[in-house]
């Protein structure tokens, strides 16, 4: 990035703290604070090790410094400021995920466009959700578009601040279903003197995969016969003897299907099981990034703050609005849709932004500068002379 762009966006930047009010977190006293300044040169620097009264004010510290980046931890210390971590006195911290949209399975970064792979990434958040939120009933979440490729998510419900590592990352298998013991979501009960092997319903994996029963078996209910057994028999290991005896036990047995008897299937329902199960983890698992959650003194983004690569604000999402959040309308500082700006496109091609769509080819162009900002902060353009 030249010189020219460079203070350009740090003055604009500047500018837009003059009027934004960022989401200080709660305990912000008792957090480390760290920024990255508008450097030259490839490399970046970060600034840590600082307390929120290093800083002074805030919002006077954001206008005057303009940083290209703005963080703060997910832990409390005795001692944010302190140079070294063992001198910082942990206290406790945030359980926080994060969904990129580079890492998602199924999503090709460089062959997607930018707003595909939000849209793919809100979709993963969804998932995250509700995990969060049905299977372990967490109640105090904070949802957060970070501004660049995804998401962030802040969980603050009482008992989880002095969870270790270890602990993080068994939440983290859950929520990825990593290494997942799909047979041992089949229990054998005891019933009226004999045994039988039933789906586990109350809770985790066995709920969600029991649900996709229940969905499979309306759909077979749905259609006729003929289509009902080759539906059976698209599942690898059911035949069509199998699917008979499926049909005969599942269909119109509303009392096995809610039980999650498998016993009567025999040997096609646990594949079935087997199947759905599968399916269930494919479908309904948040592919979240392992070291964020685990990392018990984790740097996150500042909501309200600027993110230095997209020019886009970090924005804090109420749950009811989540639906009809579009991060490349909602997150866009109105800020920086007054006017037009002139600048050098070195990457061409497509760019949505502000509900427009533009299609730069390679040199000189006049755009809004909310799309000049993004460009130049994904170096994709640089400022030019007005």
């Amino acid at each position: 990035m030249d010189r020219r762009t460079r203070e350009y966006l740090a003055g604009r930047f500047g500018d837009y703290y003059r009027s934004a009010e960022p989401t200080r977190p709660p305990a912000a006293a008792s957090r480390e604070w760290g920024h990255i300044p508008w450097t030259s040169g490839a490399e970046t620097t970060m600034v840590r090790h600082q307390s929120i009264y290093d800083l002074g004010d805030l919002g006077d510290f954001l206008q005057r410094d303009a940083p290209r980046h703005v963080y703060f931890s997910a832990a409390r210390y005795d001692d944010p400021g302190a140079g070294s971590m063992d001198e910082k006195g942990w206290q406790g911290a945030d359980l926080v995920f994060d969904l990129d949209a580079d890492h998602l399975p199924g999503t090709d970064p460089e062959a997607a466009t930018y707003a595909e792979m939000l849209a793919d990434c809100k979709d993963a958040l969804e998932r995250l959700l509700d995990l969060l939120e049905r299977d372990f009933g967490f109640e105090d979440v904070t949802v957060v578009f970070s501004g660049g490729r995804g998401y962030h998510v802040h969980v603050r419900d009482g008992g989880l601040a002095e969870l270790d590592s270890a602990a993080r990352r068994e939440i983290v298998d859950y929520v990825r279903a990593v290494d997942l013991d799909v047979e041992g979501l089949v229990r054998t009960r005891a019933v009226g003197g004999t045994t039988r092997r039933e789906l586990r319903t109350r809770g985790g994996w066995g709920r969600r995969t029991h649900r996709r029963l229940r969905a499979f078996v309306e759909e077979l209910e749905s259609v006729d016969e003929a289509t009902a057994k080759d539906r059976l028999m698209a599942v690898d290991g059911i035949g069509e003897g199998r699917a008979t005896t499926l049909l005969g036990v599942f269909v119109g047995n509303e009392a096995a299907v809610e039980e999650g008897n498998v016993e009567v299937g025999g040997p096609g329902a646990r594949t079935l099981v087997e199947a759905l199960a599968h399916e269930t983890v494919e479908a309904e698992s948040a592919p979240i990034d392992e070291p964020v959650t685990t990392d018990t003194r984790r740097l996150i983004r500042l909501p309200g703050s600027l993110h230095g690569g997209s020019g886009l604000v970090v924005r804090r999402i109420d749950r009811d609005d989540l639906d009809a959040f579009d991060p490349l309308v909602d997150a866009v500082p109105e800020r920086f849709t007054r006017r037009s700006v002139r600048v050098e496109v070195t990457d061409p091609g497509q760019v949505e932004l502000n509900g427009d769509s533009f299609t730069l080819d390679a040199g000189d162009h006049s755009v809004p500068e909310c799309v000049g900002v993004f460009l130049m902060a994904r170096d994709r353009a640089r400022k030019v002379k007005e």
